[in-house]
């Protein structure tokens, strides 16, 4: 079964990304820490109920060790905003038995004493261009990276993804999240949230 981990907001500039998350949301984010394999880093806050929102960016001058970014950042243009979406599996033979091919072989990856594995496709991109979600499993006796962040009094309500073929896709993931919901149309992602502010939303 597959439960939202966390959520990702893609921007070209790590700093500028991380503003608008701040303005949006009205609250401080806190520092990340760099992804060597991909040549990435981001920041982070944490919400309620064991979630996390990312922010995260090309990190300038960074090589990275796979010859490519991931979250289809090497393709990513634009303003900040929503980029992609986490699940959490604890059997990832399981969900990648039923999920399609396009989202990746699992790719092992550690950071101090973080350990998990995550699905990259070989050339970074997003499947479905980020409406099926990465799937990501840690290791056992890892702390999620939600467990260690400040809560920020933020919790997501809803989080809503639009895709012509939205219904195919729920039949090719085993999602139990009440928050999560997919529907057919354009593709978009909106994310709302209860904050000491009311509620905002990102998109």
């Amino acid at each position: 079964m597959l439960k939202l981990d966390h959520l990702a907001v893609a921007c070209t500039n790590l700093v500028e990304g991380t503003a608008w998350v701040e303005e949006q949301l009205g609250v401080t984010l806190q520092p990340g820490g760099q992804h060597a394999r991909f040549g990435t880093h981001n920041t982070l806050l944490g919400l309620a109920d064991g979630l996390y929102l990312e922010v995260i960016a090309k990190e300038p001058g960074a090589v990275p060790d796979a010859g490519h970014a991931w979250f289809g950042l090497d393709d990513f243009t634009g303003p900040a905003r929503l980029g992609n979406w986490i699940c959490q599996t604890d059997d990832l033979v399981r969900a990648l038995a039923k999920a399609p091919a396009e989202v990746g072989t699992p790719r092992a990856l550690t950071r101090a004493d973080l350990k998990w594995q995550i699905t990259v496709p070989d050339d970074g991109s997003l499947p479905y261009n980020g409406a099926f979600p990465t799937l990501i499993e840690w290791a056992e006796g890892t702390h999620h990276p939600a467990d260690r962040l400040p809560q920020s009094g933020v919790t997501l309500l809803t989080f809503e993804v639009s895709h012509p073929d939205a219904d195919h896709l729920s039949q090719m993931m085993e999602l139990e999240d009440d928050r999560v919901t997919l529907k057919a149309g354009p593709f978009g992602m909106r994310a709302t949230f209860n904050t000491p502010h009311g509620l905002r939303t990102l998109e």
